[in-house]
């Protein structure tokens, strides 16, 4: 981050940085889901508690679609999975500080270009019952479809959408506000 022109301020727990943000803080939090004390998610909740509205970028190496969902729903700005590229963490960083402008959108993630129209109506299904953290074979036996043809239905969908893994398609379904998406389904 040094190399990139940005001045980092380390802290050793979401704990202790709770104790020293401050409200007219300017900057992009990253942060770790899993840190001594509280969690990365968790901490971003607090802030939001606090009225403090910094931008967040949560990174793990134990991702999952239920936990990707909850950090993108506490307003995270990206979620990345570890290990990453550099220039992926400073893309993120990047997108969380213009969020943070004044004359910025309110949804850091407009102009994705992802438009639920562009998948079938079977598509949607299959992307709904994906985001909302059911392995293939569950998608299937819901819909009555074979665990192949919905490998086939998911590989269009990342490919129309662009998404490169799940935890990308979660972000752009998250915050882009598609109809008929219960991220709640069992």
């Amino acid at each position: 981050l040094d190399v990139a022109g940005y001045r980092p301020k380390t802290f050793a727990s979401a704990l202790e940085f709770l104790k020293a943000v401050q409200q007219d803080w300017a900057g992009c939090i990253v942060a770790d889901v899993r840190m001594p004390g509280m969690t990365g998610i968790e901490m971003q909740k607090e802030l939001l508690l606090r009225g403090i509205r910094l931008p967040v970028v949560i990174i793990t190496a134990h991702a999952d679609v239920p936990m990707a969902v909850a950090a993108l729903k506490a307003g995270a700005v990206d979620f990345i999975e570890k290990p990453f590229r550099d220039e992926v963490l400073l893309a993120s960083i990047r997108s969380g500080l213009a969020s943070a402008l004044p004359d910025a959108p309110l949804k850091p993630a407009a102009g994705l270009g992802f438009n639920a129209g562009m998948l079938s109506p079977r598509e949607q299904e299959v992307m709904t019952l994906l985001v909302a953290g059911h392995p293939n074979k569950v998608v299937a036996d819901r819909l009555g479809i074979s665990t192949r043809t919905v490998e086939v239905h998911r590989a269009h969908i990342m490919e129309k959408t662009g998404a490169r893994n799940i935890a990308e398609l979660v972000r752009m379904v998250c915050l882009s506000d598609v109809p008929n998406t219960d991220r709640r389904q069992n």
